[in-house]
């Protein structure tokens, strides 16, 4: 069975990373959930200050991308790896809502889009890895050998999204996770750097009414006949 690159993208809360590590699970391969990595440059920001409801430093945290160091860990009993921001874990510190407020607008810079991205190439060099985001197909792998675009409507990803946080132990409302949802959608479609679109040769999956193993159950069978 050869390697190939699987490159998936999409609208927050449409279950990408979800999807992306089953996938990774079933064929062997590698997992990279890029969204993390956002949110852990969006953690660091938030912690000094350069991000808050009063404004947003963006030279500070420009000058400080350097110091910025990111790795993800596997965790066996997990399944899955998880994301660590200057050796510390803060896998469960960068799923807040706090975080996903002011992250779309962190992933707009571009000196943090350049570092990032060219961190996740290297990922992929030998390819055998799935890897989600919103511009995995377009623009860090726009040769991988398969690629799904998912799509949901606002209403239904504000639903999963909410029952997650809630779930957690979050104090969180529905109004509030659907007015983060669209906002977040705006920005990732309209921003000027690597903006989120649909990759010409990308499969389209609607999931607002498909549960996660038919969804898992179609994908995978597409994946199987390129490797």
């Amino acid at each position: 069975m050869k390697k190939i690159i699987i490159a998936i993208d999409g609208f927050s809360s449409t279950g990408k990373s979800t999807l992306a590590k089953e996938l990774a699970k079933k064929l062997k391969y590698v997992y990279v959930d890029t969204g993390a990595m956002y949110r852990a440059v969006t953690l660091y920001a938030m912690e000094r200050n350069f991000i808050n409801e009063k404004g947003f430093k963006i030279d500070l945290l420009v000058a400080d991308l350097d110091k910025i160091n990111l790795h993800f860990i596997f965790k066996k009993w997990k399944g899955f790896a998880e994301m660590y921001l200057n050796d510390i874990n803060v896998e469960k510190e960068i799923r807040t809502l706090e975080v996903s407020q002011y992250v779309s607008q962190v992933s707009e810079i571009s000196e943090v889009r350049s570092k990032l991205v060219e961190q996740q190439k290297l990922m992929g060099v030998k390819k055998g890895i799935v890897m989600d985001g919103r511009d995995i197909g377009t623009v860090v792998f726009p040769n991988a050998e398969i690629k799904f675009y998912m799509t949901a409507s606002a209403d239904k990803r504000a639903l999963r999204r909410y029952k997650e946080l809630i779930d957690r132990g979050d104090d969180v409302t529905y109004e509030r996770v659907l007015k983060n949802v669209k906002s977040r959608d705006y920005i990732d479609s309209t921003r000027l750097d690597s903006p989120l679109i649909k990759a010409q040769d990308a499969i389209e999956f609607d999931n607002s009414d498909m549960g996660l193993e038919e969804q898992f159950e179609r994908i995978y069978n597409l994946v199987l006949r390129y490797v």
